[in-house]
Order: C-alpha cells, then sequence, then structure tokens
C-alpha cells in the first residue's frame, strides 16, 4: 500500500506557531526566527532562554555521509516509557518531516509544560511513552488531529508549497533534556545525543550552536562546499 503524503510545510514562525495553536500548545510560548547565529544584534529579539530549535539543513553529499555513518551502527532505537530521556518519532508519513519537528520540539523538554491538558498535543505526547518505535509511528500516522493540524498550515507561508524531494532539505529539531542536546530527526535511527550543555546554556550557546547546527555547516564545508540553504527557527516564552 502506497504510504500517505503530505506537502512540506515551510519553516518559519507564522506557520509553526499556527500549528501550534492548532494542536495545543500554550500561547505564552512562540517561535521566532533565527537570523544569525554569530552577531547579538541580530538575536535579541530573542527571549531567552530557548527551549528548542527547528532547523532546515540542506541535504549536502557530506551530511548524507555522516548521516549514513552514523545510523550504520545502530540498531532500531528500542527507547520507550517514562524513563526514554527523549519522545522520538519515527517518520513515516511522506513530507511530514516539519510537522515531526515541531512535536520534537514541543513535547521534549521545557516546553512539555506548556501543553494544554486535554489538548491534541497533550494526547498524542501521552499515547506515545508506552508505545515502541513501530507502534508509535503507527499512532501519530493514524492521527487525525495531527493530520488535520498539518494541513491546516500548509498555504501558510512565503512560498508556494513543495514536497520535501523536489527541496532537497530536511527539517531537524534540537532540544536540552536533562543537561544534554538532542539532535532529533524522523528520518534517523533514533535520537541523537550530541554532548552536555551546562545549567547556563540554552540552544542558542555558543556550545550548543557548535554541537549542533554549526557543526552540521562545517561538515559541507569541510568537505569544500558552500550550501548556505538553511534556517531556523527557535522556540522561547514570550517576553
Amino acid at each position: 500500500m502506497e504510504r500517505k503524503t503530505w506537502v512540506v510545510l515551510e519553516n518559519n514562525p507564522e506557520v509553526m506557531n499556527q500549528l501550534a495553536l492548532k494542536l495545543g500548545l500554550s500561547s505564552e510560548l512562540s517561535f521566532y526566527d533565527v537570523w544569525s547565529l554569530d552577531e547579538p544584534e541580530l538575536l535579541a529579539h530573542v527571549p531567552r532562554p530557548v527551549l528548542a530549535l527547528l532547523v532546515i539543513f540542506p541535504r549536502t553529499p557530506a551530511w548524507e555521509k555522516e548521516r549514513q555513518e552514523e545510523d550504520a551502527v545502530k540498531g532500531d532505537y528500542d527507547g520507550f516509557g517514562p524513563e526514554e530521556p527523549v519522545i522520538w518519532f519515527k517518520q513515516t508519513i511522506g513530507n511530514a518531516c516539519g510537522s515531526i519537528g515541531f512535536l520534537h520540539c514541543a513535547i521534549n523538554g521545557p516546553a512539555a509544560q506548556y501543553i494544554r491538558p486535554d489538548s491534541d498535543l497533550d494526547k498524542i505526547r501521552r499515547a506515545a511513552i508506552p508505545l515502541r518505535m513501530n507502534d508509535r509511528a503507527d499512532m501519530l500516522y493514524n492521527s487525525v488531529p495531527f493530520e488535520e493540524a498539518h494541513k491546516s498550515c500548509v498555504q501558510i507561508g512565503d512560498t508556494a508549497p513543495i514536497n520535501e524531494d523536489a527541496l532537497g532539505q530536511h527539517f531537524v529539531a534540537f532540544v536540552k533534556v536533562n543537561g544534554r542536546l538532542w539532535e532529533l530527526e524522523g528520518s534517523r535511527k533514533g535520537p541523537i545525543d550530541r554532548g552536555e550543555l551546562g545549567d547556563d546554556e540554552d540552544l542558542l550557546s555558543p556550545k550548543a550552536l557548535d554541537l549542533g547546527i554549526k557543526r552540521t555547516i562545517l561538515l559541507d564545508q569541510e568537505a569544500g562546499g558552500n550550501d548556505l540553504r538553511f534556517s531556523c527557527i527557535a522556540l522561547a516564552r514570550k517576553a
């Protein structure tokens, strides 16, 4: 049977804030554009601490090579239950990487405290926790509220809807949980622990950027590439 395929969402605050509203994340939180990784004046509009980052990376040869090498030594992900360090979803819906990236941002770490009780987002999170990888993916695949929320955001944004393969890019979420930086992407073999962060280091701290976004950009640069087709938005509490 042909798998379900959606239209990919645009990675901008307007789209993701609408998805957050639709699914049930408190309006106390908001997504903000990240216009620079190095210039403080271009980050001054982003409230701190940042609770999560949602990033689109270009699928460069260097990044693809690293992804394949990292995943080749991993077995099937077996995390589940309340002791699972982060809640991770395997992506089985075509072009749903933006909505799944949003889920990874919203249901992990401090952001989860802002989920409205009994909302669709709350129900998805609670349903996911006791499930193993494939059952969790099936639950999300068959979630009508999740699909309706995604489809309600397709026409929002600055560019015409397009599919993920045509973009040649992919969504990745970064969250901080229990002092660790986690990289979450539904097409990988599982969540990736990228290293330790201090109590005073949020997702836009120099160390978090070096372990996360900049590390991936550097892979391309060291291989002789210069693909700058990435975008980033930050989830934070409204000032």
